[in-house]
């Protein structure tokens, strides 16, 4: 029997394109394409039974994808939610993603076909994602290396800072030092550690 798929992603051309594309698949039943999580969840009660697999984009009017995650998990414990995300793919996504619950993470420059084949793994009970997300997830397993240059103390207190989730103004605040202190020392913390983005730094810390 084909499996049951709901699409939701906020772009008609986009959305378009995938009900296209997998809905012409003797695999898939399309029973929904929708713009947001907050018509998905309304518009679902409407069926004879809920879908599979649901398709998701990540940045959604609304809630956004990942939180769509939970939210479908709770009220659609059967359902599998795989994630789409814009390249290269941000790693907080990423691992917000999946630590929500999705099981599968595609890129949407991935080819149509590379979806279609990822799509039916999950719905026989495996997990896919694109190999360029692939790779994050797997970078975050590996030790972290030490870096070439140790932080120094204030540099180590604004990472401290981070991890707590305190803002550039309140780090400013705590420590006595200007706003582009602030700024310079998270700048070289990342040309230390090789790293680009907070999500980084929070998933490198938590390796160490």
């Amino acid at each position: 029997m084909p499996v049951s798929l709901a699409i939701i992603e906020d772009v008609p051309a986009v959305r378009q394109a995938l009900h296209t594309y997998l809905c012409a698949q003797p695999e898939f039943d399309c029973v929904l394409a929708v713009g947001s999580v907050e018509d998905f969840l309304a518009q679902v009660k409407t069926l004879a039974a809920p879908p599979r697999l649901v398709l998701s984009d990540i940045g959604l009017p609304g809630k956004s994808g990942i939180e769509g995650v939970g939210l479908i998990r709770a009220q659609l414990p059967g359902t599998d939610v795989v994630l789409l995300t814009t390249p290269p793919g941000n790693p907080e996504w990423i691992f917000q993603g999946l630590c929500a619950g999705a099981v599968g993470y595609f890129l949407k420059n991935t080819p149509l076909a590379d979806l279609k084949a990822g799509l039916i793994s999950v719905a026989e009970g495996g997990s896919s994602m694109s190999p360029a997300v692939a790779r994050q997830v797997v970078k975050f397993f590996q030790p972290a290396a030490a870096p070439e240059q140790p932080l120094t103390p204030r540099e180590q207190q604004v990472v401290q800072a981070i991890e707590e989730g305190l803002s550039y103004k309140l780090i400013a605040a705590r420590l006595g030092i200007g706003l582009d202190t602030v700024r310079g020392h998270i700048k070289s913390i990342y040309g230390k550690l090789h790293i680009n983005s907070k999500g980084e730094l929070l998933a490198r810390n938590r390796r160490w």
